[in-house]
């Protein structure tokens, strides 16, 4: 199964990492949990950029689901571009996407995923309200099919 990327989603933060030699595993590539570190990491540096720190005020993000495709494979020695998006925030939620991009290869996806972020108190555990510097991130919503006006006929 291959889970796509929506086309309305923004660019809110991007960093570089160090491909790291312990993370290839006996096929001679970086292992597929490695990435999974990678979109960790872009969430975890913008929402400190945002917020200031990563569960604050006793209320922060859960994941709610992940995933990844894989396009090439990644190996060592080299830098990775993180490029992190977000599209559809909601009362609670916020869908969260990232393209892993090789930094000697720029444009060149890698690999490329997302995951669904709930915030929640965590005291209760229980969803609670986006702060509102996520829920403000909104970007152009994509017209549906057939929204466009009907051409104009001829003599009218």
């Amino acid at each position: 199964m291959r889970l796509d990327i929506p086309e309305h989603k923004i660019l809110v933060h991007q960093l570089e990492l160090p491909i790291l030699w312990g993370d290839m595993d006996a096929l001679g590539h970086i292992n597929n949990t490695v990435y999974f570190r990678y979109m960790e990491q872009a969430r975890v540096s913008w929402i400190q950029d945002i917020s200031g720190s990563v569960g604050a005020d006793g209320e922060g993000p859960v994941i709610a689901n992940a995933f990844f495709n894989f396009y090439r494979p990644l190996v060592f020695p080299g830098t990775v571009t993180i490029k992190l998006h977000v599209a559809d925030p909601g009362r609670t939620s916020l869908d969260t996407f990232v393209t892993v991009e090789r930094t000697d290869e720029p444009g060149v996806v890698y690999a490329a995923g997302g995951a669904t972020l709930v915030w929640i108190n965590q005291a209760s555990g229980r969803p609670t309200a986006l702060p509102e510097a996520f829920r403000a991130l909104k970007a152009p919503t994509p017209a549906l099919p057939g929204a466009d006006a009907p051409p104009a006929l001829p003599g009218k």
